[in-house]
């Protein structure tokens, strides 16, 4: 499985002869992103909000590309109205590749009035051998899900885990691999020290990779 970052939330993953993205947003696009989205064999949203979901990009992707988002989505962005529909349990299979919608719950702050998300997703994606569980911006909750790879944001702010939380989910879930998410808006102040206090106290190692940067699992 070959993970390939891109700004805030954003993913790209290549497994079991097909390529996913997720979240293609708005925050620090550059145009040489689109040529290689656009050679995604699907896209999945988790959810409305900009810096996951530029819908003016996605429109433009190939016909061909099926982008998978929920009603809330596909509601508040009239350019995605041609999206498949997804929801919590809902299974796509390409090739040898499942990708599974799952529970995520988005917070809430008073500057997000008139914003919030009412409708979140997270994803599960399992080639056969490796499972990577990408959370998308969630506050913490009991979780019987188990991945290798876990993508989670760690930036809080009400609106996702802390470190503090964040550790203690990957723990629950036992990843091996921890790719930390929704680091890139300037809006919301990333405390270093902090999130490698509480992932050491858990006993665990992580990774923060630069918009780019790709990281290979076997």
């Amino acid at each position: 499985m070959i993970i390939t970052k891109f700004p805030q939330s954003c993913l790209s993953v290549e497994t079991g002869g097909v390529r996913l993205l997720f979240d293609p947003g708005v925050l620090k696009y550059q145009e040489s992103f689109f040529e290689v989205w656009n050679e995604s064999d699907a896209v999945f949203i988790t959810h409305k909000h900009s810096d996951h979901c530029d819908p003016a990009v996605i429109s433009e992707f190939s016909k061909d590309i099926p982008v998978y988002a929920s009603k809330e989505v596909t509601d508040a962005h009239s350019m995605l109205a041609h999206a498949k529909r997804i929801k919590e349990g809902d299974v796509v299979s390409l090739g040898g590749v499942s990708v599974t919608a799952v529970k995520a719950i988005h917070g809430y702050h008073p500057k997000m009035k008139g914003n919030e998300i009412h409708e979140n997703i997270g994803y599960l994606v399992n080639d056969g051998s490796i499972t990577l569980y990408i959370t998308s911006d969630t506050i913490c909750f009991p979780c019987d899900i188990k991945a290798d790879v876990l993508a989670v944001p760690v930036t809080g702010h009400g609106v996702t885990m802390t470190a503090f939380e964040a550790s203690l989910f990957a723990l629950e879930v036992g990843a091996k691999h921890i790719i930390l998410t929704h680091m890139d808006n300037q809006a919301f102040e990333v405390d270093l020290p902090y999130i490698s206090k509480h992932f050491k106290n858990s006993g665990l190692e992580y990774i923060i990779l630069d918009i780019g940067a790709v990281y290979a699992i076997s």
